[in-house]
């Protein structure tokens, strides 16, 4: 009787390294290089308005993927985020004009620096979790806003410090047209490398701590150890975000990081999903075009009779925050997974259609 070979079907995997792939399938890899090839050749086509809408998604995907790191693979909670991407931005600028060290490298140093401080505030919160490691964060969050208001020789105090434009061998990024390629390079650099922390023994170390820590100690998992380590690490990743974020504008100022924009980043996460490295960018985006869809629609509606009995246009500050406020509800009780869920969802169902049951 002659053997049949056997067909696997399905996701059908073999090997540890195959199930911890960064591109499961090959359409997957050419899909995202074909969208890095897009978006090398956005600057041409696109102008000044959606340029600078795509930077913003940039460096706050940069340091809202450090807080995913914290909150979604780890399991621990902060709500002063924005004050370490603060952080980031007046250290990258104080050590250019100051100590005379290129915007190139100022760049990194400040995430290094952003991780000392980060570390600082972890090494107590470690110990924490829940409600106390949330009052702890938002300790830290106002301890760093009364230093960037009071330390006049860092930050320039309220008054705010000027940040030199990205420059390489004399040739300065001083345009949304250059800048985007420096944004989209530190993206792209700071993905890849957490992606890959993820697949290692320490990201899952880190995961393990989040989905049980009394099993992740008793595996002889250290949790103060992997705690301490998400906080430096969301630090640094805010701290890129910060600095690049302060050499795109070539100023900052102390008004710029209050607690509105630490639950700002936690909202790109949760709507993009806890836990998600691409949910991290897919939230961001949608948390940055928001505000810019409802003045689409103001001025769409500019005139009417909408207009006129709701005054948008005198409200349109109002309608803004209370969209974002909204969504994230309606994400919260609708969608807690989050876009990534979703967008995982939609291939699961087409990748096996018309047999999609």
């Amino acid at each position: 009787m002659a053997t049949q070979s056997l067909i696997p079907a399905g996701d059908y995997r073999t090997t540890y390294a195959a199930d911890t792939t960064i591109f499961p399938t090959a359409g997957s890899r050419y899909a995202v290089w074909a969208g890095l090839a897009v978006l090398c050749f956005a600057p041409l086509v696109l102008d000044r308005y959606w340029l600078s809408l795509l930077i913003q998604i940039g460096y706050f995907a940069v340091a809202a993927l450090g807080l995913n790191i914290l909150v979604g693979f780890t399991g621990q909670i902060s709500i002063g985020h924005a004050a370490f991407f603060g952080f980031g931005a007046f250290a990258s600028a104080w050590l250019s004009n100051n100590l005379g060290i290129p915007v190139f490298f100022a760049i990194p140093l400040a995430g290094v620096v952003t991780t000392a401080v980060g570390l600082v505030f972890g090494l107590p919160a470690a110990r924490l979790k829940g409600l106390y490691l949330a009052i702890a964060t938002l300790a830290a969050q106002y301890i760093l806003q009364d230093f960037f208001a009071r330390a006049n020789w860092f930050t320039g105090g309220v008054a705010g410090t000027h940040a030199e434009a990205f420059s390489i061998f004399g040739f300065a990024f001083d345009t949304d047209h250059r800048y985007f390629y420096v944004v989209l390079a530190y993206l792209v650099l700071t993905f890849v490398l957490a992606t890959n922390l993820m697949r290692s023994r320490d990201g899952r170390a880190l995961v393990a701590v989040r989905d049980h820590y009394l099993s992740a100690e008793m595996m002889g998992i250290n949790l103060t150890r992997y705690r301490t380590l998400s906080f430096g690490l969301s630090a640094f990743y805010a701290g890129i975000g910060g600095a690049l974020y302060a050499h795109y504008l070539q100023f900052v100022s102390v008004e710029g990081f209050g607690i509105l924009l630490s639950i700002q980043f936690l909202g790109m996460i949760i709507i993009g999903g806890l836990g998600s490295i691409m949910g991290t960018l897919m939230g961001t985006a949608f948390m940055v075009l928001v505000p810019e869809a409802m003045g689409w629609i103001t001025d769409a509606v500019r005139g009417s009779a909408l207009d006129r009995a709701l005054s948008l246009k005198d409200n349109l500050s109002f309608l803004r925050e209370m969209a974002i406020g909204l969504v994230i509800v309606l994400f919260l009780m609708f969608e807690p997974d989050g876009l990534a869920h979703r967008w995982r969802q939609i291939k699961a169902y087409w990748k096996l259609y018309p047999f999609s049951h």
